[in-house]
């Protein structure tokens, strides 16, 4: 039976580890027992990561939309609510835009809101 020798394989995985280190400092970058440890935990954070941005992308959305309703007099809440009631369809990325870049439209919608709680509430009232 003849040999197997792994050597172009087993170089292949370590270069293919090294390649993915490439910029790391120290032996991060050259050592491979150190190099697949740094990338391991790399791609750890990455998963990681990916999902604490979509977090704090919301949260970035809700502050922007928050700050521009209440200087209409309203709360994020209040808003969120009205809106659903009106049956406006935009998420937060799209409103939070609106209320960056286009504040007309962005305070014709505040409006809708706005009318109507009023309607929603005034039955109750009487």
């Amino acid at each position: 039976m003849s040999r197997i020798k792994r050597g172009t394989t087993t170089r292949a995985k370590h270069n293919r580890i090294l390649e993915q280190a490439k910029g790391y400092y120290g032996r991060r970058k050259n050592t491979i027992r150190i190099a697949r440890q740094a990338v391991e935990k790399a791609g750890q954070y990455a998963y990681r990561d990916r999902k604490v941005k979509k977090r704090n992308f919301r949260a970035l959305w809700i502050q922007r939309i928050n700050a521009a309703v209440r200087a209409e007099g309203l709360t994020y809440s209040q808003f969120m609510h009205g809106v659903k009631l009106a049956g406006i369809e935009l998420d937060r990325k799209v409103m939070a835009d609106l209320a960056m870049n286009e504040g007309a439209v962005f305070a014709s919608i505040i409006e809708q809101a706005k009318k109507v709680l009023s309607d929603v509430e005034g039955p109750k009232a009487a």
